[in-house]
């Protein structure tokens, strides 16, 4: 999972980053409508509105933009409608790569992921040729400047985690798909504030890639990030934590 924590945290940065510009707020615009449309406005009965509105204020979105969004998503207000499409292919040294997008265009959206994935060297595939190779998880982060291992854990498996990782200067709480409700609310209660927690794939196996194979690969994954359709970007990928900082 180092591969994935180490992911995450590259992805955070680039997110960052863009927020400055304003340019991720479009993503989480997509991601605040959807949800809404799906589980309703109120973001206490709808769990991945909630998740979507606090990363949006993570990266000081305006309230308004965030209130639109959702009245979007609930009808009040007319707007596109974005249907979600999942990509699944290979990435140079053969690691397997999942895209999730949010689109009103089906038809722009594939032809975009297909380019960058030829482009970096990789191969658009059928569905399901790798979401074998990745588990649906419950993924809550915590600050480890902010709060001790013990404390962490213990109010993590006390409410139900299935483990508890220590990296990067976060613990990363993992959590079956159906505790994740459960688990951050468990930790809310034990007086422990919470970076994120959302639904996650997190890979079974893990392909190896060192050299240039390293480097294509997160070039790869950086363009894929850089689509305006593209939500998530999932890779089983292990590499040299050196070429990883250098990223």
């Amino acid at each position: 999972m180092a591969g994935h924590s180490k992911w995450a945290n590259i992805r955070h940065r680039k997110a960052a980053q863009d927020a400055k510009r304003g340019k991720i707020y479009t993503k989480l615009a997509r991601e605040i409508t959807v949800a809404a449309r799906e589980g309703g406005g109120d973001p206490e009965k709808n769990p991945r509105l909630r998740a979507a509105i606090e990363k949006a204020r993570k990266f000081n979105m305006p309230k308004e933009n965030i209130e639109r969004a959702i009245k979007r998503g609930t009808g009040e207000l007319k707007g596109e409608t974005y249907e979600e499409v999942t990509y699944e292919g290979y990435g140079p040294g053969g690691v397997a790569i999942i895209v999730k997008c949010l689109t009103d265009n089906r038809n722009r959206t594939a032809s975009e992921v297909r380019h960058v994935f030829s482009k970096h060297g990789g191969n658009l595939g059928t569905s399901g040729c790798v979401s074998y190779l990745f588990e649906r998880k419950g993924v809550i982060t915590v600050s480890a400047e902010k709060f001790d291992e013990e404390t962490v854990m213990m109010a993590a498996i006390d409410a139900g985690a299935e483990d508890v990782v220590n990296e990067d200067g976060r613990f990363v709480i993992y959590t079956d798909p159906s505790d994740l409700e459960a688990v951050r609310k468990g930790l809310i209660d034990a007086g422990i504030e919470i970076e994120e927690a959302k639904l996650d794939l997190i890979p079974t196996t893990t392909t190896r890639v060192e050299g240039e194979n390293a480097q294509k690969v997160l070039k790869l994954l950086m363009a894929l990030e850089e689509l305006d359709d593209v939500q998530e970007v999932y890779s089983n990928f292990d590499m040299p934590e050196e070429v990883m900082n250098n990223a």
